[in-house]
């Protein structure tokens, strides 16, 4: 196989020891899509290193693309019987997920993505439940082509995001959920945007790098029933293999009334509709990623832009920051609120909390990039997708005009 990338082997010690912990004995699965067979061996060598019992499954998009496009739901409940065994024996899981072709599956009819998910939600459910997990994308070419940058410049970004030291995280994470645990009402504003909702009752929870590389948020749910008002995103989203620009949602007693955006406004509401829980809201999430600066049409990196907010059509996360919404659907929708990208405010119980994608309160300071970053290397704060930024900018802009 020739020398091992040693960024490979910093990344599978991070995901090994760092985020789920492997202990001896303990079986870990290594779900991997698209990826380099070089990266699965060398997160095969780091549990092993660990005294852990690696399993390794490989997916290819072409393939799945194939098996979705005839797939009948006598199909995907006997595949999903015979994951759900496996999952129910493992400890640990981890999944990487590269891809070809971010629309491979575009063309895949609606009803049939909607069976094999739906038959397939009960293995997700035991894996978040029932297993210590990580989950992170891979860097190809596919992804560098989404950035609008070269392979190799999104490669050196994607491991100095990665291989971050999380664990900076903590003490501006902590204080942020101490605040949120505390807060009732929750009002954002920005461009086209006036919503205010409830997080009463509600736990926050700390994102620090153990469940999603990269990482960087703290997230609650809102009250079910308590989201009013207008929401305009300004970051595209990718969706079922589809891309959607400048959604906008019209919410009335948390249920989603209105939903439009450039382009398939349709498809947009059919997926909506998928179930009774998908027009309400599962998650609200603020991110804050030093590293991570403009969109890429990749939700585990753009939700965690820093100066960002999002807001999550469908599932809440059972167990924790739970409130009681259950859907085959959770959709994060990111807006950011920078200068750039038209700025906006978020205030907990009528106290401005942050301004323009920065944190006010003091305790809160610490999550802002510049001190996030204060001994981190100049070039680590670049994020190869800036043109790609700017461009969402100005298409931004275009459509909310249109829209008015």
């Amino acid at each position: 196989m020739g020398d091992m990338d040693p960024r490979f082997e910093q990344l599978a010690e991070t995901l090994t020891g760092y985020s789920v912990q492997l202990k001896k004995g303990e079986r870990v699965l290594i779900d991997a899509h698209d990826v380099p067979d070089a990266m699965v061996v060398a997160l095969v060598r780091a549990a092993r290193a660990r005294k852990a019992v690696p399993f390794v499954q490989l997916h290819h998009g072409r393939v799945t693309r194939e098996l979705l496009m005839e797939a009948t739901e006598e199909q995907y409940a006997y595949h999903a019987g015979i994951e759900l065994e496996r999952m129910k024996g493992i400890q640990a899981y981890i999944g990487l997920r590269g891809a070809q072709n971010i629309f491979e599956t575009s063309d895949v009819p609606g009803p049939r993505m909607k069976a094999a998910l739906g038959k397939l939600r009960p293995v997700q459910d035991w894996r978040v439940k029932k297993t210590k997990w990580v989950v992170l994308r891979w860097p190809g070419p596919a992804m560098a082509q989404q950035a609008l940058t070269s392979t190799e410049s999104f490669e050196d970004f994607y491991f100095r995001v990665c291989t971050f030291d999380y664990a900076k995280l903590k003490k501006g994470e902590r204080a942020l959920k101490r605040i949120m645990d505390k807060t009732k009402e929750v009002r954002i504003t920005g461009p086209g945007t006036d919503l205010r909702f409830s997080i009463e009752g509600i736990e926050a929870v700390m994102c620090t790098g153990e469940r999603n590389i990269p990482d960087g948020e703290v997230f609650t749910s809102p009250v079910r029933k308590s989201v009013e008002g207008t929401l305009q995103y300004n970051v595209p989203t990718v969706y079922q293999g589809k891309s959607y620009d400048n959604v906008r949602l019209v919410f009335e007693k948390g249920k989603v009334v209105e939903a439009t955006c450039a382009g398939d406004s349709a498809r947009l509401n059919e997926i909506l509709d998928t179930d009774d829980g998908a027009r309400y809201i599962g998650e609200f999430a603020i991110g804050f990623n030093p590293h991570i600066t403009e969109p890429m049409r990749d939700i585990l990196f753009d939700e965690k832009i820093a100066g960002s907010f999002h807001f999550t059509p469908g599932q809440a996360y059972e167990g924790e920051a739970d409130n009681g919404n259950r859907s085959q659907i959770h959709w994060d929708m990111v807006c950011i609120q920078r200068p750039e990208y038209g700025g906006g405010e978020i205030y907990f119980d009528g106290k401005l909390v942050r301004k323009d994608g920065l944190f006010v309160p003091k305790s809160l300071r610490a999550l802002n990039p510049d001190q996030l970053l204060a001994d981190a290397p100049k070039k680590a704060a670049k994020n190869p997708a800036g043109k790609a930024g700017k461009r969402a900018v100005k298409a931004a802009k275009r459509s909310t005009s249109r829209q008015r």
